[in-house]
């Protein structure tokens, strides 16, 4: 791995980027009602995004073999969707989650962020759902601090999830970020046997987006017809919320909030 560690300017960079990218997100909840499309909220987000100075990272990304580049400014992912869900003229329904994930680019440095809102009223295992993995992901910002190592923040996330009855996504995880929007390290939201190998010790200065995935049934995962989108084998909802942090010398400091 090849860790590139940020100086507190950089920093700063970074947490400009990440404020857009929570202007987005707050204004994503105040929209996300029936009837509303994802197209439309799609085309709010790139608005605020432009008006605030910003890029928006997603759009362009080019896609896994057949698919081509993704075609929207957020992924919108509604109800069994995991993540990359592809904007469309698709309407919200009373008791649909939809997880928007988001980022951008100011002036050569990236934020990136996801939350998981719901519409109308949800089922309460649903609304459970989305509930654990919001706490899960706080759970691992009060951990985060120099000299850990990440098994020992992500094991307790990983159990806490699974003790509520829920599944943790293998496939997809978080990742380091900075000038670029993938960066080392592979950031795993459940303790793998590689992880254990080649665990990873925070150092300050590390930043790095964590995004537990968490779905209500089975953790299996497959991509749809179109080629970007994740679903759930199973078809049951899932759950996924982002933050940037930056590890600092006193513990942590989030970025997109």
């Amino acid at each position: 791995m090849a860790i590139t560690l940020k100086k507190d300017e950089q920093i700063d960079q970074m947490r400009r980027a990440g404020r857009i990218v929570r202007q987005v997100l707050d204004r994503m909840g105040e929209l996300a009602a029936p009837g509303v499309t994802t197209q439309e909220l799609d085309a709010e987000a790139e608005r605020i995004c432009a008006a605030a100075g910003g890029a928006c990272l997603f759009k362009g990304v080019p896609g896994r073999g057949g698919a081509g580049p993704f075609p929207g400014n957020i992924c919108a992912s509604i109800n069994e969707e995991v993540v990359h869900g592809i904007p469309s003229s698709r309407a919200l329904r009373d008791g649909d989650v939809i997880g928007i994930d988001f980022g951008v680019n100011v002036d050569g440095w990236c934020g990136d962020a996801a939350e998981t809102f719901v519409v109308g009223t949800v089922d309460e295992r649903v609304q459970r759902l989305v509930s654990v993995t919001r706490n899960a992901l706080a759970m691992v910002i009060e951990m985060v601090r120099p000299g850990r190592l990440w098994s020992e923040i992500v094991g307790p996330m990983q159990s806490y999830i699974e003790s509520e009855g829920f599944a943790v996504v293998r496939e997809f995880v978080g990742h380091g970020i900075g000038s670029r929007m993938w960066e080392d390290p592979k950031v795993p939201n459940y303790v793998s046997r590689e992880l254990l190998a080649r665990d990873i010790e925070l150092r300050e200065g590390m930043t790095f987006a964590v995004e537990p995935m968490v779905n209500l049934g089975l953790a299996a995962v497959e991509y749809a017809d179109d080629g970007w989108t994740v679903v759930t084998r199973d078809r049951l909802p899932s759950a996924h919320f982002e933050h940037t942090l930056a590890v600092t010398a006193g513990g942590v400091d989030v970025l997109t909030s």
